[in-house]
């Protein structure tokens, strides 16, 4: 049977979703490149002419749903409706941003063999988020309910901070002690955007009886 001709662009974007799905399916560290090819149903050259390796698919994932996360928290920041303490509910409220799923693709990146890349991942993540996340609390000022000079750099500093102690397990700390240091992170968040005590108590919704 004669090979589809499909458009560099399309050809490109196939190979991405269907590793995806396999990672989904199978596992990563169980799929292969072979497995990609077979499902697919291309030669073995032309996947090797679009990604050198399963990691580099891995890598395109990953910056295809950061590129997702970005879009929605854009889309956020820019809502004329929402108040700057609104913005951050929403955005810091779901454990996955907006619609996107970002669980399996995090999960394989905390895998050992991954690391360079996640934190590669983690480094993106910082300079794209952290722009829009400095024009809330811009906006944040102008309301009074923050009082933080220097926006971008405060974002960073609380972005690298709670990212990195928080991140996937990293330090194998119990559930009480997550939601420690989640509450140390509400108080760093507050302080170092001269919020009022409280303003981001949505991070650590507390259960009701």
């Amino acid at each position: 049977m004669a090979r589809i001709t499909k458009a560099p662009e399309e050809r490109r974007l196939e190979i991405v979703q269907t590793a995806e799905r396999l990672f989904r399916e199978v596992g990563y560290a169980k799929c292969s490149v072979e497995m990609i090819i077979q499902r697919i149903g291309i030669a073995k050259g032309t996947f090797y002419y679009y990604f050198k390796s399963k990691e580099a698919i891995l890598e395109a994932i990953a910056d295809q749903t950061l590129g997702q996360i970005v879009e929605y928290a854009k889309d956020i920041a820019d809502n004329p409706s929402l108040s700057a303490l609104a913005k951050f509910e929403t955005l810091l409220t779901n454990s996955h941003v907006g619609n996107v799923d970002t669980q399996d693709i995090s999960d394989i990146l905390h895998l050992p063999e991954n690391r360079e890349l996640h934190e590669l991942t983690n480094v993106k993540s910082v300079l794209q988020l952290s722009p829009i996340f400095a024009k809330i609390v811009s906006q944040g000022n102008q309301e009074g309910v923050f009082a933080a000079d220097r926006p971008l750099a405060r974002i960073q500093y609380v972005f690298v901070a709670t990212q990195f102690l928080l991140d996937g397990g990293l330090f194998q700390f119990s559930d009480q002690e997550i939601r420690e240091r989640r509450e140390i992170a509400q108080e760093l968040i507050e302080k170092t955007l001269g919020a009022a005590p409280g303003s981001f108590d949505f991070m650590n919704p507390t259960l009701e009886s």
